[in-house]
């Protein structure tokens, strides 16, 4: 029978529920248990495709062309399993859902309600994910603080879970704070038990509390949170802040966490295979000498915006054995008379994914630089687009060279809407989603990475490569890389004569796990490296 893990926050928000379900989710797995991983959200959007970077973070993009929460991304960098459309759930997906079902009066006129109907929902989508994986074991991250109101029916959800499956099948983590008050030099649980306290009150006593902290717990803490929140010692567990994410697993591991977990469910403990995990961790800390790379973005504020970007550049650093330093850089910032100043320093340059035309000629202006200069150049997604338009604007002497995205008077719109493809759609859930196949051509810096000719890369985009200028651009040495099996779509440029000069229509930042970089992405910081040297 599959077990169910569901992993609450307490106290303030951020405090690494991800992590700590991702973490757990990798102990597990290294012990032999198959595991799935979903998260619940509470707000209403259907998904959060269509909010802004600036407040939600990267969109993080499944398989199956599910836009998600960034959590996800932790989740499939952790356990290095690929999730689905069951593994994010929004209240707004719920609310959509039931009052579909209602228009299509599958209710039979019931007086449609919060309990039992939006509960249900939410179970049987808990329950999916599940029978979907054949997972041993489900975890399930509950978004927001407990006691905002727009979590209560997730935590309802949850609840019942636990009384049809059994105590013996489910378990409730939950991750709260324990602040250090330098006044009186001396860590305060009060905050952790009314955290407790709140979700004992709505029905659910935790069976695990993780503490995160900044500093090493004293043991009397650890006895009375125990005592005051009615779990056993044991079962209080110190989550410490690290310099580095992915030595979270370990960190947790001394304290018996996934040991104390099975336990709970009544599992047996097997042996931990974490060898390849601990080796990785020391070649992250091994890491001497720093490679810049200048990350040129819309969306710089909130560096979760590219959060997948920046671990993926890392995870190719701990490869070759750099440290990576990130040049964050508004690209609304940079122009054609500052960008030599802004850049100089920089030993490759990127520029990832986005939308709309603000920013968009100081990204055109960066690409610039980084082929005259000679300085090896990735970009993805639009970052890709912008490659095509600097090349075709600079080079094939295509001066109005555009996008109709930012442009629609454009009269060279050498990215553009596809024959067939209209821009009077909705902009939820209508762009290419999900994982694509790519043939690559040889003798190309792609098929020197990948080292395959045909590849699956995920796509989260609505403009394409304008195939009406394929000819002009390839005559002036733009090399056409990767193309879609009918050949009918672009997917990937590149300039084959330079050390990495490659632009992708996908997002290949989906696909790296730190211990497996992403093949671009190592290419790229081999050649950001070699340019050190």
């Amino acid at each position: 029978m599959t077990k169910y893990i569901f992993v609450t926050g307490g106290v303030v928000s951020g405090l690494g529920k991800g992590i700590t379900a991702a973490s757990l989710g990798r102990l597990l797995k290294a012990k032999g248990f198959k595991v799935a991983a979903q998260k619940l959200d509470p707000y209403i959007n259907v998904d959060p495709g269509t909010m802004s970077p600036y407040q939600h973070g990267e969109v993080y993009v499944t398989e199956d062309g599910a836009e998600t929460d960034l959590d996800l991304g932790h989740y499939e960098r952790f356990i290095d399993e690929d999730l689905n459309k069951y593994s994010n759930l929004t209240t707004g997906k719920v609310y959509w859902n039931v009052l579909n079902k209602e228009r299509r009066g599958e209710y039979l006129g019931s007086t449609v309600q919060v309990i039992p109907h939006i509960t249900d929902e939410i179970k049987n989508f808990v329950y999916a994910v599940g029978r979907k994986t054949s997972a041993d074991i489900v975890i399930t991250e509950i978004g927001g603080t407990i006691g905002d109101i727009e979590s209560q029916p997730f935590i309802e959800a949850a609840r019942q879970v636990s009384l049809e499956m059994g105590r013996e099948n489910s378990l409730f983590i939950h991750v709260t704070l324990v602040p250090f008050l330098s006044g009186s030099d001396e860590h305060k649980t009060k905050p952790t038990q009314h955290s407790v306290k709140e979700l004992q009150g709505m029905g659910v006593n935790p069976n695990i509390i993780v503490l995160r902290c900044d500093k090493p717990l004293e043991k009397e803490v650890f006895k009375k949170i125990a005592l005051f929140c009615n779990v056993k010692e044991k079962c209080v567990i110190e989550n410490l802040t690290l310099p580095c994410l992915y030595e979270a697993p370990l960190m947790l591991e001394r304290s018996d966490f996934s040991k104390v977990v099975l336990e709970e469910l009544d599992l047996p403990d097997r042996k931990s295979d974490l060898s390849d995990w601990e080796k990785m961790v020391e070649r992250i800390k091994a890491c001497k000498e720093t490679v810049k790379i200048s990350l040129v973005g819309k969306y710089v504020a909130l560096h979760d915006a590219y959060l997948s970007v920046a671990e993926a550049l890392r995870h190719a650093g701990y490869e070759l054995g750099y440290h990576i330093e990130i040049n964050w850089i508004d690209s609304e910032r940079i122009d054609k008379n500052n960008v030599a100043e802004m850049l100089k320093d920089s030993d490759g340059i990127i520029v990832p994914g986005g939308f709309g035309g603000r920013g968009i000629e100081g990204m055109i202006a960066a690409c610039r630089y980084a082929r005259e200069n000679g300085i090896p150049y990735f970009g993805i997604c639009l970052g890709m687009q912008i490659a095509v338009i600097e090349f075709a604007r600079n080079v094939a002497g295509i001066e109005d060279a555009d996008s109709g995205e930012f442009n629609e008077l454009s009269k060279n719109k050498v990215i553009d809407f596809m024959p067939g493809q209209s821009n009077s759609v909705n902009k939820g859930g209508t762009l290419r989603l999900g994982a694509y196949p790519c043939i690559i051509s040889d003798s190309t810096k792609m098929k020197e990475c990948y080292e395959q000719k045909e590849i699956s890369e995920r796509h989260r985009h609505r403009y394409e490569f304008n195939n009406d200028y394929r000819g002009v651009l390839e005559e002036n040495g733009l090399t056409i890389c990767g193309i879609s099996p009918d050949g009918t779509l672009v997917e990937a440029v590149e300039l084959s004569d330079r050390s990495f000069f490659v632009g992708v229509q996908f997002h290949p930042e989906f696909k790296s796990r730190p211990g497996k970089p992403h093949p671009l992405f190592k290419g790229f910081i081999k050649a950001a490296g070699e340019r050190i040297k």
